[in-house]
């Protein structure tokens, strides 16, 4: 008598079927080998001596360096650099630099800041801390970002000002280089802004795009096509007596308004990093009360 036969198990789903198989392929994959990382840190601070802003203390380490070019002027001026020539996912940098009492410091970039494409889940993070004193002068003016294909960045400014000091922030964005004719559909990208000043918070901004960016920028209500963009801030005080003065040099491509007494804020669009400059710098000039840094004219 022949042996009783097994019943036919259940019919697996095929998408269950398609699941499993999946997930045995994850696990003989070799998984995305681990990339060196760049991380840098600067700390910086100008101390006034003898009528002049010199160097009161400096730390440098890793992939951000200083540079001090001479010049003419009582302030401070520091240059940074990134020597790992970009930020990509997983990189690290962090900048801290304070204006003492009564001193005046400027901080730019050596060039434009380039965030390359990231690795699946890993983010690029660059946390800069500022700080003023009393009767002190900060210029943070570091040149353009530009925002590559697959970047992921998140960026952060936090600065601590004292009720009488003088406070000027720019930021450029590129998305994109247009004489390559680049677009970026697939980025991340999170600026985020907190400036307080006598302990209280009187400027927030988070600026926050995840996904197809070029999409995002042709919205109207958006950038309207325009692939470049500037944010300036101005926080001293009677800042609002410049809010005519910079409307007419950002011209009908930007906008401004003072927020709140002494926060006068602006943003800029423009098709390209070429004619972003083109509005950016007489804003500069105008607001810093001078010329821009030597690094931007290169």
């Amino acid at each position: 008598m022949p042996p009783p036969r097994a019943e036919n198990p259940p019919s697996l789903d095929p998408t269950e079927d398609s699941d499993i198989n999946a997930a045995a392929q994850d696990l003989t994959r070799p998984a995305l080998p681990r990339q060196p990382r760049a991380q840098g840190e600067l700390v910086l601070s100008a101390r006034l001596r003898g009528g002049q802003s010199r160097i009161g203390a400096l730390r440098q380490q890793g992939s951000l360096k200083a540079l001090f070019p001479h010049g003419s002027g009582a302030a401070l001026k520091a240059v940074f650099l990134n020597t790992g020539g970009g930020v990509t996912g997983g990189d690290r940098f962090s900048l801290r630099a304070e204006a003492e009492p009564g001193a005046s410091l400027t901080l730019t970039s050596q060039a434009a800041e380039r965030i390359y494409r990231a690795q699946p889940g890993e983010v690029g993070r660059v946390a800069t801390r500022l700080a003023a004193g009393a009767g002190a002068t900060l210029h943070w003016l570091p040149q353009e970002t530009i925002v590559f294909e697959g970047a992921a960045l998140e960026r952060r400014i936090d600065a601590e000002l004292d009720e009488t000091a003088s406070f000027l922030a720019v930021e450029p964005l590129i998305f994109g280089r247009a004489a390559m004719n680049e677009r970026v559909h697939d980025a991340r990208l999170e600026d985020r802004w907190r400036i307080r000043r006598g302990g209280e918070l009187v400027f927030a901004d988070t600026l926050r795009m995840d996904g197809d960016i070029d999409a995002l920028l042709c919205r109207p209500g958006v950038a309207d096509g325009a692939r470049a963009m500037a944010s300036l801030l101005l926080v001293r005080p009677h800042a609002g007596d410049m809010a005519a003065p910079l409307r007419a040099a950002i011209g009908p491509q930007g906008a401004c308004s003072e927020i709140r007494p002494g926060v006068l804020f602006a943003r800029i669009l423009a098709e390209d990093g070429f004619a972003l400059r083109r509005s950016l710098i007489p804003a500069i000039r105008l607001l810093a009360g001078g010329d821009i840094p030597r690094p931007w004219m290169l």
